[in-house]
């Protein structure tokens, strides 16, 4: 199945979102932030989810977030946040959740060891959570931003060994680090959840399908064993649609 997400869509009413995706797609990841922060809205979309044909996912807040941070009340504020995002989800059997895995520190260098150490600590609470609640956590590679971890194939799982944890694979995010085939390769069993959008291969620009430099035959072929959900992450609901009707072809 093939789903959307869209960062943009958490700055309006969750009704009004909840109309237009129904008309056009069966799948909804949900960004647990602003307007949409789901242990705000849970209770609302329980009541009105009923009315549209749709399945959700969820992908936990990013902005004020990060399980890999030095500053132990930030990291540990962080993580019960992930915490407070799978009891909620669990409430609406909403199983997947996609989490962002940490940034090392912007300003003091030579922490990233550290940073990598937090964020394991911070998963291995997570994929306890996970346990508890029933829910399966996505740890999502990320794109080519100096900050972020789990940029390549070899660090992420560095990041997740160890744990029973599931990976987000973000098309996007490993084409602008040169990584599809290795993060294809080293996952391939452990992938849960697969993000889908297009770039040129340096910055994460969340392009339609096929209006980059993503292989996307070659990529879907490589992925042809799994059988979970397609969410395209998109810059608005007309090119998440028009991204649908391109990568429909190429899984026929």
């Amino acid at each position: 199945m093939i789903g959307v997400s869209c960062t943009g869509f958490s700055a309006r009413p969750l009704e009004e979102v909840l109309e237009e995706v129904s008309q056009e797609f069966q799948h909804w990841e949900i960004f647990s932030e602003a307007e949409h922060s789901i242990g705000h809205i849970w209770e609302r979309l329980r009541n009105a989810g009923n009315c549209y044909n749709l399945t959700y996912s969820l992908h936990t807040p990013i902005s004020d977030i990060n399980i890999a941070a030095l500053t132990n009340r930030m990291r540990e504020s962080s993580v019960l946040e992930m915490i407070a995002n799978a009891e909620a989800a669990s409430e609406l059997d909403i199983r997947t959740i996609t989490v962002h895995p940490g940034l090392e520190s912007m300003s003091i260098p030579g922490m990233k060891d550290t940073s990598i150490k937090n964020a394991k600590q911070s998963l291995r609470i997570l994929d306890r959570t996970a346990s508890e609640y029933g829910v399966t956590f996505a740890i999502e590679n990320m794109p080519n931003f100096p900050p972020m971890l789990g940029k390549t194939a070899e660090e992420l799982n560095q990041l997740v060994d160890g744990t029973n944890l599931g990976i987000c694979f973000d098309v996007g995010h490993a084409n602008t680090m040169g990584q599809v085939e290795e993060m294809i390769s080293t996952f391939k069993d452990r992938i849960v959840n697969v993000h889908v959008h297009d770039n040129s291969g340096e910055s994460d620009e969340h392009l339609t399908v096929g209006d980059g430099t993503v292989d996307f035959p070659k990529t879907m072929k490589a992925l042809s064993g799994y059988k979970g959900k397609y969410v395209i992450e998109s810059k608005s609901l007309a090119s998440a649609v028009e991204s649908k009707r391109r990568l429909s072809i190429l899984l026929e």
